[in-house]
């Protein structure tokens, strides 16, 4: 345990704190529980519900028509244990702070996942009691084993026809490969759920059926017919746990009595350092079930002080790193996790903080920047509520109104304090499309428009194409860009068209050529001359423009030459094919002659771009095509049809890894041009449960039948 220091003001010591995600896949419930959560503990006092529109978490626009979560929400509520006699409890009585986030489940908003899960403590993963693990479970999965996240599981939808419990705990061995057994199972299914078996003490939680809102429950003992499934349930949890805690294991060894206390401290350090599982059953939308798994909460996942400390790392010197433990009395160490415009109080900064306290007022310096700011005001969130507070303490999560020059990943320290903590990673974008506004007043609208969205979404992008003029959008799948297409015309009230994506395509030679420009004119006045002889030549892929002056004897003078370098690299923009600009291409200047009277630098930068032009036509110019890296991760009943479809989109296959828990890794390189689509194709193969990430990697040659389409449609 780390020698951390509270702060006299703070309202729950370190050691009762709980940050803690709700991740799952789509329609697991994840929402339905965080709504329970806040309910219970009595943050709401009605429960709304997600095919209503009405919960908390859900506020955007975006996420109640659809029913589905696009950002993740942060919550602040309280739990105290309570006494229930023939029931141990680790922390009776002891009030505990739980801010709670809540993730989306669609793969097209993984990052919103990812950042989340990067300042968490613990997870509660969601699994549907009829569907058990499915695609977008497994990517959350891998994310939490990423950042080593302790995670506990609730089985949800216990009241559907079809939920079996066994059975999502048998595929949360075989998919995920995980340790896990049950510490509350479900007592009866579908419309007979009546309660849970508490596993580590042996009784009966039965909940009452006149109690709609699931208040009110009574402990008792086991019914005869289910002894003998709670035993066998206690034999599994104590040697899977046993098999992973020494002190555990040396008291079964011993054959020595242990306290369900014991047992229950056996659990925690086991989940704390990733090594066990704890799984629990109920009905969020039954209310069945939820002040259990709070308890659970409490009782297995860590404080900030058990975690592993936060990697940092100093900016003025990347060798030198730093371990960052939660404490109060250290320099603040705070990591801005989400960026949100708030239509009342303008940009929110959502904070971690992982050290220190952060006062309102307080100035605070960001190393990336090397700037400092005033911090105007501090926010708890409850979803879209807000509660103004006066300082945030380590272990925090809240949020700030009044940095302006701070993205995601940020760290926020105190001034002079040069240290960075390990931003969260976020993949490349995988498809772009172009947006071009109506009028000349939804052109202002919508670059403000854009400039806001991709602050608050890293894995959103704009670039202007400097070839076409197009303002490019880029983004993790369709739904990720309708949503923020949405968010633009209903937002930002901007008037826009969606036109098709653009593959910024380039040229360059293939053999060595002889160019010679000459520009003479003679009309009146002074005339204009300039000759230059080049001599073309490929370079290696990669290796960009290089300029060599090989003149001997002055036949073109000194002061010429820059000239001559600028007017091939003007002549670099655009190639003779189709306009796209030219790389690895050298260019050696040997000859050229001059005129006394009449040379000047424009006339010599002019001959250098017509020297250059000429000796492309000569050199067999080429097009080169943009190929991507792109991995899949499939389960391997599906690896025949994907490897099919990538082959047919003219790709190589690299190599083939097995995955941890089952599946197959596909990494290939495919042009990007045949890659539009490939999403929602993906998901289709594979009824959704396969996930790929692609980034750009080299240019190569374009085969001739392709090049040739794309240079007829660049020329009409």
């Amino acid at each position: 345990m780390s020698d951390h220091v509270n702060n006299p003001n703070r309202k729950a010591p370190l050691e009762r704190y709980r940050n803690i995600g709700i991740s799952a896949h789509i329609d697991a419930g994840k929402t339905t529980l965080s709504e329970r959560i806040l309910f219970y503990t009595g943050m709401i006092h009605k429960i709304g519900e997600t095919h209503d529109g009405s919960t908390t978490t859900d506020w955007m626009e975006q996420e109640r028509e659809r029913g589905i979560t696009i950002t993740s929400a942060a919550v602040t509520t309280n739990w105290k244990q309570v006494k229930n006699e023939g029931i141990s409890k680790m922390f009776e009585g002891e009030n505990f702070q739980l801010n709670i986030i809540d993730t989306p489940g669609h793969v097209d908003f993984t990052a919103e996942v990812e950042r989340s899960l990067r300042v968490l403590d613990g997870a509660i993963v969601v699994f549907c009691g009829v569907a058990g693990v499915q695609p977008q479970t497994e990517t959350v999965w891998r994310q939490a084993t990423k950042y080593s996240v302790p995670r506990m599981c609730f089985v949800n939808k216990m009241d559907r026809t079809g939920a079996n419990f066994n059975n999502v705990l048998d595929d949360i061995h075989n998919k995920l490969g995980a340790n896990a057994a049950a510490i509350l199972i479900p007592i009866g299914a579908e419309d007979q759920l009546r309660g849970q078996i508490d596993v580590v003490n042996q009784k009966a939680v039965m909940y009452a059926d006149n109690d709609r809102l699931g208040s009110t429950y009574t402990v008792e003992e086991i019914p005869a017919e289910l002894k003998e499934e709670a035993e066998l349930a206690y034999h599994e949890l104590v040697s899977r746990v046993a098999d992973v805690d020494d002190e555990l294991a040396e008291k079964v060894l011993m054959e020595e009595p242990f306290t369900p206390k014991e047992l229950k401290e056996a659990i925690r350090r086991a989940t704390i350092t990733n090594k066990f599982i704890p799984v629990a059953g109920g009905s969020a939308f039954k209310n069945k079930g939820v002040q259990f798994l709070l308890d659970a909460v409490v009782d297995y996942l860590p404080s900030p002080v058990e975690t592993v400390p936060a990697h940092a790392e100093s900016t003025l010197d990347a060798e030198e790193t730093f371990k960052i433990t939660a404490t109060d009395d250290a320099k603040p160490m705070v990591l801005a996790f989400k960026l949100w415009a708030d239509k009342f109080v303008g940009k929110l900064v959502f904070i971690r903080v992982y050290a220190g306290v952060l006062k309102k007022g307080d100035t605070v310096y960001n190393p990336r920047t090397r700037k400092t700011e005033r911090v105007g005001r501090i926010i708890q969130i409850q979803a879209d509520q807000h509660t103004d507070i006066d300082a945030v303490y380590s272990g925090d999560i809240a949020a700030i109104v009044g940095l302006r020059n701070v993205t995601t990943g940020d760290t926020i320290t105190s001034p002079d304090n040069d240290v960075c903590l390990e931003p969260p990673t976020f993949p490349e974008t995988v498809i772009s499309m172009a947006v071009e506004p109506k009028t000349k007043a939804d052109q202002e609208k919508m670059s403000n428009a854009l400039g806001r969205l991709s602050e608050e979404d890293p894995t959103f992008r704009v670039k202007t194409d400097e070839e076409t003029g197009q303002t490019l959008i880029s983004g993790m799948g369709e739904l990720h860009l309708e949503i923020i297409i949405d968010r633009l015309m209903r937002e930002f009230k901007v008037e826009a068209d969606i036109g098709k994506p653009q593959i910024a395509y380039r040229e360059t030679i293939t053999a060595p050529a002889h160019g010679d420009g000459k520009l003479v004119k003679q009309s009146g006045g002074r005339g204009q001359y300039g000759h230059v002889v080049l001599k073309l030549e490929p370079q290696p892929a990669g290796k960009g423009f290089e300029f060599v002056d090989a003149i001997k004897g002055g036949v073109v003078p000194r002061e010429y030459i820059p000239a001559v370098q600028k007017g091939i690299e003007d002549a670099l923009k655009a190639g003779v094919l189709a306009g796209y600009p030219v790389v690895d291409v050298k260019a050696t200047l040997y000859f050229g002659s001059y005129h006394e009277v009449d040379s000047n630098e424009n006339a010599f930068k002019i001959a250098g771009s017509m020297a250059f032009k000429d000796g492309m036509r000569e050199g067999n110019p080429v097009l080169l095509e943009p190929i991507m890296k792109v991995e899949v991760e499939t389960p391997e009943e599906y690896m025949g049809d994907v490897v099919g479809d990538l082959s047919s989109r003219r790709g190589k296959i690299d190599g083939m890894d097995d995955q941890q828990g089952g599946g197959k890794a596909i990494r290939a390189m495919v042009p990007l041009a045949e890659m539009f689509g490939y999403a929602t194709r993906l998901r289709s193969l594979t009824k959704g449960r396969a996930t790929y990430v692609m980034e750009f990697d080299h240019y190569e040659e374009t085969p001739r039948n392709v090049a040739e389409a794309v240079i007829a449609e660049k020329a009409k």
